[in-house]
């Protein structure tokens, strides 16, 4: 299996979540994950990101067992 890398979108206030795209090899996985968020209700970057890597671990997981894979390519349309 690939390296998985990860690269997290804005915070999106109304959600209170991220999007982020996952990536090892040819294989990508898009989803929200939700936000951290300190005692005043603003958005925490840093721990954000930690509970974004915790996430990466099940996604890494997913991707070995099968569960998650590439997006097969669209076929070739027929002259039919």
């Amino acid at each position: 299996m690939s390296e998985l890398t990860f690269r997290i979108g804005a915070f999106n206030a109304d959600t209170r979540a991220v999007s982020v795209t996952f990536t090892s090899g040819e294989i990508v996985h898009k989803r929200d994950v939700n936000a951290v968020l300190k005692a005043d209700g603003t958005y925490d970057k840093a721990a954000t990101k930690a509970r974004v890597e915790e996430v990466a671990l099940g996604v890494a997981h997913k991707i070995a067992a099968g569960v998650i894979t590439a997006v097969p390519a669209d076929p070739a349309p027929s002259d039919d």
